[in-house]
């Protein structure tokens, strides 16, 4: 089997059980001591692309901008965000499933009325999300994936759309925060950035629920 055949075995068994709209989900930003935490969810209308597919942890900042752009060309794309301060009310992972149903309800409304408006659209859509657990009050079908940034087209391309929209967010930051240096951690918990934090305090896009921020 090829690797392209791999990344699509969770999307061709959903088609054949009569799934006809698979929606990869992921996001980026769980980890980070600053900024919102940004989901992707993406389906795909076309299999076929020029740039490299992977998990977006695995490929350079160049190939994810360029494969960002293909993916828009290619797919529905929904992307929710949910801010530091709502992640500090509700923690990190309603946080992030929040974002994923924000992003897949977003997705939906872009795709034509003729198609979401038919009787049985809402049994053909599966989503396939990245990790171990998802709870939700949508209504689709859903099937967890660990490490499904690696093992499925529609997720990757989420990992992707994600983590370039997450990264150009911390980057206009950056400029408003420069001493804080985003643009190189994006918030993630490095030496430098713990030793800001230190010197000059939490800033306004800082997780205060965030072990290390206060």
């Amino acid at each position: 089997m090829s690797a392209k055949a791999d990344m699509l075995h969770y999307e061709t068994q959903a088609q054949k059980e009569g799934l006809r709209f698979i929606l990869g989900v992921d996001e980026a930003g769980r980890g980070p001591l600053a900024g919102p935490v940004v989901a992707a969810a993406v389906c795909l209308k076309d299999h076929h692309f020029k740039n490299a597919i992977n998990d977006s942890k695995q490929m350079t900042p160049q190939a994810r901008e360029e494969a960002f752009h293909e993916i828009f060309d290619k797919a529905y794309v929904g992307i929710g965000i949910i801010s530091e301060a709502a992640i500090d009310i509700i923690n990190i992972l309603n946080a992030s499933h929040m974002a994923m149903e924000m992003a897949v309800e977003k997705l939906i409304r872009s795709m034509p009325p003729e198609i979401i408006s038919h009787k049985t659209f809402g049994r053909q859509v599966m989503l396939l999300v990245d990790g171990n657990i998802f709870r939700t009050q949508l209504l689709y079908q859903y099937k967890t994936v660990v490490e499904g940034d690696c093992k499925s087209l529609s997720i990757a391309c989420a990992s992707i759309i994600a983590k370039v929209y997450r990264d150009r967010i911390l980057n206009a930051y950056d400029k408003i925060f420069p001493q804080y240096g985003f643009a190189r951690h994006k918030g993630y918990p490095t030496e430098d950035h713990r030793l800001a934090i230190k010197k000059y305090g939490a800033s306004m896009i800082h997780r205060r629920s965030f072990q290390g921020v206060l």
